[in-house]
C-alpha cells in the first residue's frame, strides 16, 4: 500500500512538472507562437500601373518567363471564357497595341504540333508571368544571375 502510494504520487508531480514545460511557448523563427495562425501579409501595389506605361523589367536569367511590368488587379479572372491578357498580347493584336506579342511557345500543344491559338498549357499567363510590387526582398541574398542585358521593346 506504501509503495503504491509513492508511485501514484511520483506520477502526478511528474505530470504536473510535464505540464508547467509544455506552458512555455515555442516561436518559430518569425518570433511568434508556432500554434498561433499566420498573420496575413500587408497587400502591396503592384509596380507598375496602367499597361503600355512602363519599361518592360529586364530578365534575372535567361530562361525566365518575362514578368508583367503593369497592375492587374482590375483585370478580370482568366477562365475559358476570357483572358484580357489577349487583348494586347494576342498574334491579331499586339501590333496595334504596342505590346510584347505572346511567345511563339505558347501556340505549340505537348505533342509538339503548332496552332493558331494558345494552348490549354499556355493559356493562364500568371501561372508563369507575375506583376512585381515593390516590396523589400523576405531575406537576404546575393544572387546575381545571369542575363544583365537591357530588355529589348518589341514594337
Amino acid at each position: 500500500m506504501k509503495h503504491s502510494l509513492k508511485l501514484t504520487i511520483a506520477v502526478v508531480a511528474g505530470c504536473l512538472t510535464s505540464l508547467v514545460f509544455a506552458a512555455d511557448a515555442t516561436t518559430s523563427m518569425r518570433g511568434i507562437d508556432v500554434a498561433a495562425p499566420s498573420p496575413a501579409p500587408e497587400i502591396k501595389d503592384y509596380a507598375g500601373k496602367r499597361p503600355g506605361t512602363e519599361e518592360p523589367v529586364a530578365r534575372t536569367f535567361s530562361t525566365q518567363p518575362p514578368v508583367i511590368p503593369h497592375a492587374v488587379q482590375n483585370f478580370d479572372e482568366i477562365n475559358l471564357e476570357g483572358n484580357q491578357c489577349m487583348d494586347c498580347h494576342s498574334a491579331a493584336t499586339f501590333q496595334k497595341k504596342k505590346a510584347p506579342k505572346m511567345g511563339d511557345s505558347h501556340f505549340i500543344d505537348r505533342d509538339g504540333k503548332k496552332h493558331a491559338e494558345a494552348t490549354g498549357g499556355r493559356y493562364n499567363c500568371v501561372q508563369c508571368h507575375v506583376p512585381q510590387v515593390d516590396a523589400p526582398p523576405l531575406v537576404d541574398n546575393t544572387f546575381k544571375g545571369d542575363a544583365v542585358k537591357k530588355p529589348v521593346k518589341k514594337n
